[in-house]
């Protein structure tokens, strides 16, 4: 249902551009017959807008990464600096909020630790839209502040560090689908103590997944049937698990090497003294 959403939402962006573009040409045509010099403020306005819309659409374009549509998970926290640094995180967490809530973005927060004094030590939010994760995870960093610090009374200019960790929010699918012909299922008599049944009929099952080489086999049941029905969830719960270690395996790739929260890592300053410069 969220791809059918996104492609629509693709189509019905298309006709609005198309629609647009079209109505200008035609407003420029009857104003430049009439000669009406009335309208050439509204044709420019216009022509801007479109403009800014198509310059916004070739960058999502260029995100083109596995996982640039994701939402984006974003943490943040505080370096070298104590009180001063996590007033650095509280801003730089509400400078988020502000940008994702510009784009129609919705945020959830999911932890959040305040400073003893001000600010906030850490806090994980989720970014939830389209290109979520592809227009921030440019953001992945130490970053920087220098300015004169509110909290010293002596009005000295402090330098402050937080680190900003952006990852994809992997959505993971419960159900896990085996083809059964990468199943190599074989039955044998199952051990035990024996009795009219047991011992008698090949009931135990052994399920050798081919692709992993997962192997499942099951005796506690009487029938074969039942003993297969539990391979299959013990096959499936083992797939499950290991589909999310290779998940986990990628995510740990995009992150990356985890940097020092301090000087000579910083991604990006953020100068409000002697002069003003990010």
């Amino acid at each position: 249902m969220q791809e059918l959403t996104r492609q629509k939402n693709k189509v019905e962006l298309y006709n609005e551009l198309k629609q647009k573009i079209e109505d200008t040409i035609l407003l420029w045509e009857l104003a430049m017959e009439e000669e009406d010099l009335s309208q050439e403020e509204e044709i420019k306005q216009t022509i801007k807008e479109l403009e800014n819309r198509f310059d916004q659409l070739e960058l999502e374009i260029l995100l083109s990464g596995p996982y640039d549509r994701n939402n984006a998970i974003i943490t943040l926290h505080s370096g070298a600096g104590g009180t001063e640094s996590q007033d650095w995180v509280q801003m730089l967490y509400r400078m988020y909020v502000r940008w994702a809530e510009r784009h129609k973005y919705k945020v959830e927060t999911l932890d959040l630790l305040p400073g003893e004094e001000a600010g906030i030590k850490s806090v994980t939010f989720s970014v939830v839209g389209d290109n979520a994760y592809g227009y921030a995870k440019c953001e992945k960093g130490v970053h920087r502040l220098v300015r004169i610090s509110p909290f010293d009374a002596s009005g000295r200019r402090h330098t402050s560090f937080a680190s900003v960790d952006v990852i994809p929010e992997v959505n993971e699918d419960m159900e896990i689908t085996i083809d059964p012909e990468d199943l190599k299922v074989d039955t044998y008599r199952s051990g035990g103590a024996g009795g009219q049944h047991e011992n008698k009929t090949d009931s135990a099952v052994r399920i050798t997944h081919l692709p992993t080489g997962i192997v499942v086999q099951c005796q506690s049941e009487r029938s074969q049937i039942q003993n297969k029905a539990h391979c299959m969830r013990i096959l499936q719960a083992k797939l499950l698990e290991l589909k999310r270690k290779q998940q986990e395996n990628e995510l740990m790739e995009i992150r990356g090497e985890l940097t020092d929260i301090a000087w000579g890592n910083q991604i990006r300053s953020y100068v409000f003294h002697p002069y003003n410069m990010v």
